[in-house]
């Protein structure tokens, strides 16, 4: 007897091809990790009558297909590595190939109750390119690094290095700001978010392309996605410390950076706020962490109700 109304397939993704399975079927497919594979998996789903699938995220080799996929009018629930490791272990499978994960996909996504709707496809592209300026960033701050202990030619060398860098920086930073305000509606979105003291052009991007449901998500969600939202860490008579963890890391990473500057400088809401979870004895880390989530929250009211930050100590 089938236990769930609605077909589901998974699909174990590696960098040459595609391995499918049907929930409760026995029906499997292979088909080669390219445009032509893609076709022939979206026929092969369609005739099986297939109607969400899921796939597992793997280091950029689904997107192509997923895009596919949705493209072809299929619900797609695109899932990260820990929560498949998470529901097998749960059902303690231990044994693993590509088929049969493919086939583990595809009863974790029938057990699913809920699918979020699928990103903004005008940025889809987009991630790749804020991925590129982040690393560039990184190469910014180790050559920084390497020229502290250079003297002469070899620290001329890093500053060669550094301004390099920079420019690329800029360059692409450009690139992507005229991407995104090729659309009214994305760009009036960056320029909500960077009207927010403390956020510059670069946090209010990486905003913007690392979580494309803001404005439309409440102050608890919006915190758990950026993996700022404090944890309990309770049992019986013992209280643990909160903890944060998980979600989008680059994200959470460059709001941290941009709280660090605004919660001393630039913003004097989390000025306030920083000053007093210190004096009421928080660690710096802990306050900071604090100054991020409510960046980020003041992030999401922006673009919830349309009109730009106005700073409460100035009004």
């Amino acid at each position: 007897m089938k236990k769930h109304s609605m077909i589901c397939a998974g699909i174990d993704t590696g960098k040459r091809k595609l391995d499918v399975a049907i929930d409760g079927s026995a029906e499997r497919l292979t088909v080669a990790n390219t445009e032509a594979g893609h076709r022939k998996l979206s026929a092969w789903l369609r005739q099986h009558g297939v109607k969400r699938v899921g796939i597992e995220a793997s280091g950029g080799y689904e997107q192509a297909v997923v895009a596919q996929l949705r493209c072809d009018g299929f619900v797609v629930k695109v899932f990260q590595p820990a929560q498949v490791r998470g529901y097998a272990q749960f059902h303690h499978r231990r044994a693993k190939n590509d088929k049969m994960d493919a086939a583990l996909i595809a009863e974790c996504t029938a057990a699913l109750k809920t699918i979020h709707q699928p990103p903004d496809p005008r940025l889809a592209a987009l991630p790749a390119q804020q991925t590129l300026i982040d690393q560039i960033v990184d190469q910014i701050a180790r050559c920084k690094n390497y020229r502290e202990s250079c003297q002469g030619a070899q620290r001329q060398f890093w500053d060669d290095e550094i301004n390099r860098f920079r420019g690329l920086f800029r360059h692409h930073l450009k690139q992507l700001v005229a991407a995104i305000r090729c659309h009214r509606d994305l760009a009036q979105r960056l320029d909500l978010i960077a009207s927010i003291d403390g956020i510059g052009l670069r946090t209010a991007v990486a905003i913007l392309v690392r979580m494309p449901e803001i404005g439309s998500l409440s102050r608890e969600r919006v915190a758990a996605l950026a993996g700022l939202a404090p944890y309990d860490d309770d049992s019986g008579d013992r209280n643990g410390p909160r903890h944060i963890g998980g979600g989008r890391e680059r994200l959470r990473n460059i709001i941290y950076a941009a709280a660090l500057a605004a919660s001393f400088q630039w913003n004097a809401e989390l000025i306030a706020l920083y000053r007093r979870l210190t004096a009421t004895g928080k660690v710096h880390k802990v306050a900071l962490v604090a100054c991020a989530r409510k960046l980020l929250v003041y992030a999401n009211a922006v673009v919830a109700r349309g009109t730009p930050w106005v700073s409460q100590a100035a009004a």
